[in-house]
């Protein structure tokens, strides 16, 4: 049996119909010629928001002057950033303690934030044995595979150290 609800309760439902075949709709006609505009209902011309769940686009800096989303990148790009992402795992990561002497200030700050290390605070070394925040480090590396104290560039000392250690 089909069951009518004249009375326009919306029967424990918060959202009403907005099927053409409501009869609600063929009732009254007169308020509704059959189009519904995008930003609005039949009975006051409103509908809410669509919601649309907003994905994170990674940014990346294939150049230090150059930010791209993604999926700007070609695949080239995309492969080479993943390379370099790579290659940035491999690099042992710790934990500062402290520096063995109290008044040697240039192990004590990480040179591209300008803070003290803390104790506890995750660091990176590079093959050319300077330290730094990951954080920092991590986001350096991607926009210049070079250390930002000595300029040596990481790849070519990562790879040498492989060859160095193999064996």
């Amino acid at each position: 049996p089909i069951y009518q609800n004249n009375n326009n309760n919306n029967m424990g439902n918060c959202f009403k119909s907005q099927s053409i075949d409501d009869l609600s709709l063929l009732n009254d006609s007169g308020s509704f010629n059959g189009e519904i505009s995008a930003g609005g209902s039949p009975e006051t011309g409103h509908y809410p928001p669509i919601y649309q769940e907003q994905v994170q686009v990674p940014v990346y800096h294939p150049t230090p002057s150059q930010t791209c989303l993604a999926t700007q990148l070609t695949e080239d790009e995309q492969i080479r950033i993943a390379q370099r992402l790579g290659l940035i795992h491999h690099l042992p990561k710790g934990t500062f303690t402290s520096t063995k002497d109290p008044q040697d200030k240039t192990g004590n700050e990480c040179v591209i934030c300008m803070m003290d290390f803390a104790y506890g605070d995750p660091i990176r070394f590079l093959p050319c044995l300077h330290i730094y925040h990951v954080e920092c480090i991590d986001e350096w590396l991607m926009r210049s595979f070079t250390c930002p104290s000595c300029m040596e560039p990481v790849d070519a000392a990562l790879l040498s150290s492989y060859e160095t250690h193999r064996p």
